[in-house]
């Protein structure tokens, strides 16, 4: 879902953002949300409790399935919850939807825009379907092409941009009716890695501007470069809250890993590593991977390679490496992530 589907009922006059102040842009307490068919019942969310100070990004982060979409929908008032309650800038999701859709904006996990329409056509048409006079839509089409670094392909058809570029449309789209609060549900899905570093830079510039963002994503780097505070979900629920610094701390950092050229000095390498580390290392045999926890950064990282090198033990490679989504999930949970809703 994206606002090529406005959110907006033509009925209902949108509210002026620049009329709105608020101090708590989001607040959620108790959101339960159950899926049932004949032969099963999913608990899609279980208790969730959010909050989002105005002018912030939060980053709710966890694998597909964990409930992060079906909170967004909640939100943006296209999911009614079960159970529990939410407002959006003081407005309640269930109660009072149009107001809620007047001042927000939303970008789904895939770009809903119209392939056969160029770029200025469809931020134009999301300009009239939220009732802007033709010209006013013309206008804010140029300043969001501009903005989006899309003038070039601004007459060519959707159809031949890249996915990057359709993803940066799209987000256009969103922000059409200069929305209070955007939601971007996993931005960058899909992406490949020039696509999300030039999707970062886009939502940095929104946050620089002073925008409030609730973030979706998969992955901790990305919460960690764009989020002011990370809420992670897991079937459902919220886990764990916290800087992303915070949430890594909670699997010892940042690890030092190292893989062994022979089987044989596995014992020995790993006893050259505990001096280095926190805790005991990780032995995988079968690997010859050799991982410990550290606070002493690339420092320790040249101890170890050091310390190898004086004892003659061969290795295939060797890192400092930070957290993974999986590792915070590890630690948080006793499982990796899941792939799959």
């Amino acid at each position: 879902m994206s606002v090529a589907q406005p959110l907006v009922d033509p009925s209902v006059a949108p509210a002026c953002p620049e009329e709105i102040v608020i101090a708590t842009a989001i607040a959620a307490h108790g959101l339960v949300k159950v899926y049932r068919s004949r032969k099963s019942e999913v608990r899609a969310l279980d208790g969730i409790d959010l909050e989002v100070e105005a002018g912030t990004v939060l980053g709710l982060l966890g694998p597909n399935g964990a409930g992060k979409t079906t909170t967004v929908r909640i939100l943006a008032t296209l999911l009614r919850p079960d159970a529990g309650t939410a407002t959006v800038a003081g407005f309640d999701v269930v109660h009072q939807p149009q107001e809620v859709r007047s001042i927000i904006g939303l970008s789904g996990q895939y770009a809903a825009v119209d392939e056969n329409l160029t770029g200025r056509e469809n931020l134009w048409m999301f300009g009239r379907l939220y009732q802007m006079s033709s010209s006013a839509a013309r206008q804010r089409a140029v300043e969001l092409l501009d903005q989006f670094g899309l003038v070039e392909a601004a007459d060519r058809v959707v159809k031949t941009y890249s996915g990057g570029m359709r993803r940066r449309l799209d987000l256009a789209g969103s922000l059409i009716s200069h929305p209070l609060l955007l939601f971007l549900d996993e931005p960058t899905t899909g992406l490949d890695p020039q696509g999300r570093l030039g999707m970062w830079e886009v939502i940095r510039g929104l946050v620089r501007e002073g925008a409030t963002l609730l973030l979706t994503t998969q992955y901790l780097e990305e919460a960690d470069e764009l989020a002011d505070t990370i809420a992670v979900v897991d079937h459902g629920k919220i886990i764990a809250r916290g800087t992303a610094d915070e949430l890594k701390s909670q699997v010892g950092g940042e690890r030092i890993e190292v893989i062994v050229h022979d089987q044989v000095d596995l014992g020995r390498a790993r006893q050259l590593l505990a001096p280095t580390g926190i805790g005991d290392p990780h032995v995988d045999e079968h690997t010859r991977r050799i991982s410990i926890a550290t606070d002493r950064g690339a420092q320790g990282l040249v101890q170890v390679v050091r310390d190898l090198d004086e004892a003659s033990i061969r290795i295939n490679d060797i890192g400092l490496r930070r957290p993974t989504l999986d590792d915070v999930f590890l630690s948080l949970t006793g499982h990796e992530s899941e792939s799959g809703e």
